[in-house]
């Protein structure tokens, strides 16, 4: 047999496609839907998608999360550690141990002062500390 000829396909896989095509998705509250009017945050699907939320702890979460809401159309921004740790509810510690794990994980540059939300790296990152 050649290869890609007579590939077998689970059913379920077909069936699941098929699936996800037919759903019609309709406004549940037609009054309420979201617009773009200012300024406009986004996060890939493929943060997702591709292990890149699974590989962040809470704190990560939250200060990537945050830094993306607040970044202008370059992912720059220029929040003080006071202000993030304040309106984060974290400790400086766990506000540093995030910020350098992000860092670490290729998604976040900084320079004492300014962050840049990074474009995402094709794979998730894993760099180990000794």
């Amino acid at each position: 047999m050649e290869t890609g000829q007579n590939k077998t396909q689970n059913p379920n896989q077909k069936l699941r496609r098929r699936f996800r095509a037919s759903i019609a998705k309709n406004p549940i509250d037609s009054h309420r839907i979201r617009k773009i009017t200012g300024s406009f945050a986004f996060i890939e699907h493929r943060f997702l998608r591709n292990g890149f939320w699974e590989s962040l702890d809470h704190h990560q979460l939250l200060l990537y999360l945050f830094l993306i809401i607040v970044a202008d159309r370059n992912g720059l921004s220029y929040y003080s550690y006071d202000r993030i740790c304040t309106l984060l509810r974290i400790c400086v510690e766990d506000y540093i141990l995030a910020r350098n794990a992000l860092i670490d994980k290729d998604l976040l540059a900084f320079d004492g002062n300014l962050f840049q939300v990074l474009s995402l790296p094709e794979r998730v990152v894993q760099r180990l500390h000794l």
